[in-house]
């Protein structure tokens, strides 16, 4: 793959690039248009094919939160088409990497010395690359270890891209007034922590020592004297991402094994730590050759408010679901429903929520839960697309809900979406113990 000798962090280079990026897509609009006057039955398949490759390749040149966002859109399978999914996937562990002397630069100004003189051997090619860093192998005193090094002007230029989609948000999800600010500013301040490694090193040591218990867990060791603010470095562990074990594995003991890991990992974090690592997609994942499941990327951590998680892990109850009067005191503690909603408007997001949640909430109403069932994803996937057609709803006000939802639903969306890939029938009662859900 090619290498990058260069990443545009200026904001109207960056906008330059969006907008050519733009104009691809808008003539891909054209072309298929034009074809669909002499073939009425072309389906939109090799538009969105286009449309996704161009929109993938002019993000995998900037890098940072732009490729941050098709990282994260690429876990929307339900509604995201097909082409979009396996095309924005890249942005999990493939992406073009910084060229040999970019590395080396970007590795004195951020330890102060070259990988030569740091380590025994340093592998001058990226072992993978994402979308705000990349890990090259190293070794020192015969150990094998894992150097990530970031993006040059990432962190600087979060903001600028956040700003360039800002009007696109606004207008795609109705918000109005200034309120949408506090969830702009939510996820400019997760970004921002991605791109400090000082804080993923302290995350990472915490929550690996922390569930270092869990069966079916392992988590590498980090080296603090050999990390800095740009620069992490931990032990290489062994292991393929857990995409590519999914998509050849067909042991069902295996999948369950490493899906209950998966699940307990969340549950204890959520319950027992009120923080959690809230980017499951699988480039963050390893799977080694005893099914055990390696957690490796701890950049992205949601601490979980007390004032949050009450309301919000009440309404995994089915009594406070099916109760009108606790359903409706939760709502308003979550900010979903406000103090200024006629009462037509309470009774409509009344009952959207409670369709949605509960369907979301039902593995937790059962035992066992079996991820590998597909009627219960289609029907997330149904109601998916009903909501985008529903007239209403893109009228609201789309300034609802508390900002920590942003990133729980995200959470639980991708742990879903993990374990489905995995095929995977887990015990969702281990560990619920730990949670105290007061209504």
């Amino acid at each position: 793959m090619k290498t990058l000798d260069k990443i545009p962090t200026g904001k109207i280079e960056r906008a330059g690039k969006l907008l050519t990026t733009g104009l691809k897509v808008g003539a891909n609009y054209v072309a298929y248009y034009g074809e669909k006057l002499v073939n009425s039955s072309l389906t939109k398949d090799k538009l969105n094919e286009n449309n996704a490759e161009d929109i993938y390749d002019g993000l995998k040149t900037l890098k940072g939160s732009a490729l941050k966002v098709a990282q994260m859109l690429s876990m929307d399978k339900s509604v995201m088409p097909q082409a979009y999914v396996d095309k924005f996937s890249l942005a999990q562990f493939s992406v073009p990497a910084l060229s040999a002397p970019l590395v080396r630069k970007t590795f004195k100004k951020y330890l102060g010395k070259y990988p030569e003189d740091v380590f025994d051997e340093f592998s001058a090619d990226a072992a993978n690359a994402a979308s705000i860093g990349q890990v090259h192998l190293a070794t020192k005193d015969h150990k094998k270890l894992a150097v990530k090094i970031q993006y040059p002007g990432v962190a600087e230029s979060i903001s600028s891209d956040l700003a360039l989609v800002k009007p696109f948000a606004i207008s795609l999800f109705n918000l109005k007034g200034n309120d949408f600010d506090r969830y702009f500013k939510e996820v400019e301040t997760k970004l921002l922590e991605e791109t400090d490694y000082v804080l993923e090193l302290k995350q990472s040591i915490e929550i690996s020592k922390a569930c270092a218990h869990i069966k079916g867990l392992r988590f590498p060791q980090y080296y603090p004297a050999l990390s800095s603010q740009k620069i992490l470095t931990m032990d290489w562990m062994e292991g393929e991402h857990l995409a590519e074990f999914t998509s050849h594995n067909t042991d069902k003991i295996l999948a369950n094994k490493i899906g209950q890991a998966l699940w307990n990992f969340y549950m204890f974090q959520i319950h027992e730590l009120r923080q959690v690592h809230a980017d499951p997609h699988p480039g963050n994942f390893l799977v080694d050759n005893d099914a055990n499941l390696i957690p490796i990327d701890f950049g992205c951590v949601k601490v979980i408010p007390l004032d949050f998680y009450t309301p919000y892990f009440a309404l995994l109850d089915p009594i406070s679901i099916n109760n009108p009067a606790l359903f409706l005191e939760k709502m308003y503690e979550l900010e979903i429903i406000r103090t200024d909603d006629a009462q037509a408007d309470i009774d409509y997001f009344v009952d959207l929520f409670h369709k949605l949640l509960s369907l979301f909430t039902k593995p937790f109403h059962q035992t066992e839960f079996d991820f590998s069932n597909p009627q219960f994803f289609a029907s997330i996937a149904s109601l998916g697309e009903e909501l985008t057609q529903d007239k209403r709803l893109r009228k609201m006000n789309g300034n609802r809900g508390s900002k920590h939802l942003l990133y729980m639903n995200r959470t639980f969306f991708g742990l879903y979406s993990l374990l489905n890939d995995l095929k995977a029938k887990i015990n969702t009662t281990e560990y619920s113990a730990l949670a105290k859900l007061p209504v």
